[in-house]
């Protein structure tokens, strides 16, 4: 390894470490549910079609209460009385591509996105009249007809800042909702909840209901597990934010619980 390489290596782990030490105490402060977390939702057109600009013209603050109003039902369900867990305000267009985290990126590699994305969003935010946000949620729709599977969203977890992958049509809007409210939760530390490579639910806390006899079909999926699990080899995405529930793992991991 070249002095070079080492030398970065240092400086990455040392910038990794003190953005650690912020995230903590940021993440301390987001997860005891005294407070409204606002989000900031930034719509980003990934294809540059007139079709996706049109979408994105016609957004409103209102096409994201379902997410609010579905957090909301599910912190209660974990006793927090908190009236409105979040908050998601509509932030301005951006126009200038957001860093990617490749599919078969490396440890290295997604560290070295992680402070991309971190410098990214500080500059959104500087560019922008709004009040500070909670959590940054940076939206990307694709044109459907010209995107047959999108690339993998992603969330800096406990960096309170999502990218959401999504498309841009009315029938497409409640599984848009589904990841948008998967990537918000990632950034409030809860993990994944399916198998890497198969995408099939872990059981059981990838399972909305894991007592359930027989087991499969499922009803529902687990939020962060993201799929319906059909039979022990199958899954298919939830429609709408309707068909997910909060499992017992995420709620603790997010500070929804204190323990099991």
């Amino acid at each position: 390894m070249s002095m070079f390489r080492k030398l970065r290596i240092v400086v990455l782990l040392y910038i990794l470490a003190f953005a650690a030490v912020g995230n903590f105490l940021a993440s301390a402060r987001t997860t005891d549910w005294n407070e409204t977390l606002w989000v900031d939702v930034y719509p980003v057109n990934a294809d540059g079609t007139d079709r996706v600009q049109t979408y994105i013209d016609a957004l409103r603050e209102a096409d994201f209460d379902p997410i609010e109003r579905y957090l909301t039902t599910e912190s209660q369900r974990y006793g927090i009385t908190l009236a409105e867990p979040f908050r998601l305000g509509l932030a301005e267009q951006i126009d200038r591509p957001v860093p990617e985290l490749a599919a078969d990126a490396s440890i290295l590699d997604a560290l070295l996105w992680s402070l991309r994305m971190r410098w990214f969003a500080t500059r959104v935010q500087w560019a922008s009249d709004r009040p500070s946000p909670d959590i940054k949620l940076f939206a990307i729709f694709h044109d459907e007809t010209q995107a047959a599977i999108l690339d993998r969203s992603a969330a800096l977890e406990r960096g309170l800042i999502a990218v959401s992958n999504v498309f841009a049509s009315d029938s497409s809007r409640g599984s848009n909702h589904v990841v948008m409210a998967h990537e918000l939760l990632h950034t409030l530390g809860a993990t994944d909840k399916y198998q890497p490579g198969t995408n099939l639910p872990l059981f059981p806390i990838g399972y909305a209901d894991r007592d359930a006899q027989p087991l499969h079909p499922q009803s529902s999926a687990e939020l962060m597990a993201g799929r319906i699990p059909i039979d022990a080899g199958s899954a298919v995405i939830p429609s709408k934010l309707e068909q997910t529930v909060v499992g017992p793992e995420t709620a603790l991991e997010i500070g929804w619980l204190s323990t099991r």
